[in-house]
Formats: structure tokens, sequence, C-alpha cells
């Protein structure tokens, strides 16, 4: 299932996206995708109904973050050979783990705005994990089986924040609109082996970031494994995973993006995003 949350900013309604891609309506069968929606009774309830009886929606309403009230906005740093590799460092003998402040999410088609001062706000396609099962110290054999499904994001980054002020990654990473997420949660049904999904980025038509996740350098079971022993992951967190190479930090000289710029961005069978790079508003 491709499962959305649709509608204005904190009206957000539940629905689905249907074999034809035609958006439905499912505010009849749940309120709203919180951790309590996207647990596995919950969303095996869900994949019992006949999506052709539901409503269409009419027109082209803008999509919000797939998952409700997200509890925590973890990440993984340096994930990808080739990434590592591009920025410089070294490739990490343990997941790099760093948060994302969930006052940073947006849906996948909202603008992003630019920090106060700003210049150096960089791009990263990444695959998103969305956790479905309290998970305290499980093993990698058994993780995914906590997983509710996944989803595409942009971990938007100031670079200078993030690398330049302090050894802490997080104040680069949680800014206001940081956090794209969507356009849906798909459910682990839904993909054939998340392992092997191509990846892409562009800025203003311009292909930055080509990969694909089998690089990634700790999959999906490992890294959810490993957080596991660290913290209890709830349903509802979501995990961002790490990008492949062509951010603007990597260029030589560096590229970073100006207001006016549009990214847009996909993983194959986790859809595609639209953002307007926006100046600094209060």
């Amino acid at each position: 299932m491709k499962l959305v949350r649709y509608g204005a900013v904190g009206k957000e309604k539940p629905g689905l996206i249907d074999e034809t891609g035609k958006l439905r309506d499912l505010s009849k069968h749940v309120k709203d995708f919180d951790g309590a929606a996207i647990a596995p009774a919950a969303l095996a309830k869900l994949a019992k109904l006949k999506t052709d009886t539901l409503p269409l929606v009419k027109g082209k309403p803008r999509m919000g973050c797939p998952v409700a009230k997200v509890g925590k906005f973890i990440a993984i740093g340096l994930n990808f050979y080739d990434h590592a590799e591009e920025s410089g460092m070294a490739v990490p003998k343990e997941p790099v783990v760093f948060m994302k402040a969930t006052s940073c999410i947006v849906g996948p088609n909202d603008n992003v705005m630019l920090p106060k001062g700003s210049k150096k706000t960089d791009w990263e396609v990444e695959l998103g994990i969305v956790i479905g099962t309290r998970a305290r110290y499980v093993t990698q054999k058994a993780a995914t089986d906590y997983v509710a499904g996944y989803c595409l994001i942009n971990d938007v980054s100031e670079r200078e924040y993030q690398l330049e002020r302090g050894p802490q990654w997080d104040k680069g990473k949680g800014c206001d609109t940081f956090g794209p997420i969507g356009p849906w949660l798909a459910t682990k049904d839904d993909l054939a082996d998340i392992h092997k999904c191509a990846m892409w980025l562009d800025v203003n038509g311009v292909r930055m970031q080509t990969g694909t996740t089998k690089k990634m350098i700790f999959n999906v079971p490992k890294i959810v494994s490993y957080l596991s022993q660290f913290m209890t992951l709830e349903p509802g967190d979501i995990i961002t995973t790490g990008t492949p190479p062509g951010v603007g930090l990597g260029m030589k000289p560096p590229k970073f993006l100006k207001a006016g710029d549009v990214m847009t961005l996909g993983i194959e069978g986790l859809g595609e995003q639209r953002q307007v790079v926006v100046p600094f508003k209060l």
C-alpha cells in the first residue's frame, strides 16, 4: 500500500494511492496515520479494504508528511561509500547517528526555506525507514519485523552550521523546512527489495545525485538493530539512512542552494518530491 496524508498544513486527511495512481480517501477507516495506525494489525486491516470502493479525491491537493506526530527523526550519516569519499571523510566502522528536529518536517512539495544568514544549504536524497512496532535490542534477523514501511526524504543540510560551528551535526540538520518527507509511506509488501532501489536528485533540472540503495554501507536491518541498542524505537519514528554522492559540498568548487532554486528528487517505488528554495522569513 501507498499511504498518504493530504490537505492543508495541520488539516491533513489519511488516504492512499491506488494501483492506477489515483488518490483515495481513508478518513472513514482511520483517523490519521500516527504510530498506532501503522502498527502491523492496523495495516493488515487496511490491506483488506477494496480500494476501488474508496472515495476518489478530486483535484491535486497538497501532500503532507505521510506519518503524523513523528516522535523521533533519526539520521544516519556517511552511509554510502562514495559519499564518504567525496566528503573527504573516513568510511565509518559503525553508523554515524544524529537527530533532525521534528519541527523541520514538511510535506514533499512544500518550500524549503534558507536559514537566516545561510550560505551553505545543501541537498541529500535519502531512503526513510518508518517504524511500526516498538523496538528494543532487536536482532538484525528480526529487525524488519519492526518496520512499517519506507519513504522518500530530502535531508536538507546547512553545511556551515553542521561542520564549522562545533562537533555536533544537529544544528545544521534541523532548521525549519529541512525535512521534506513523502509523498507516501510504502508498506513493506509494496517493494520487492528495498536494497535495490534507484535514487536521484536534480537542481534546476540538472542531475546532481545518482545512486542506489544497494551501495549503503549499513543496510536497513543493521540500522534498525543498531539504533535499538541505544534507544527505544517507537511506532511512527522515522530514520533517514544517508545519501549517495553528488551533494553540493562534494563539488569542486562546492555548490549550494540559493533562493529560487528548484530541487526534484525520487527513489524507485517511493515517488518523487519537488521543492522551491525560498529566502528566510520569520
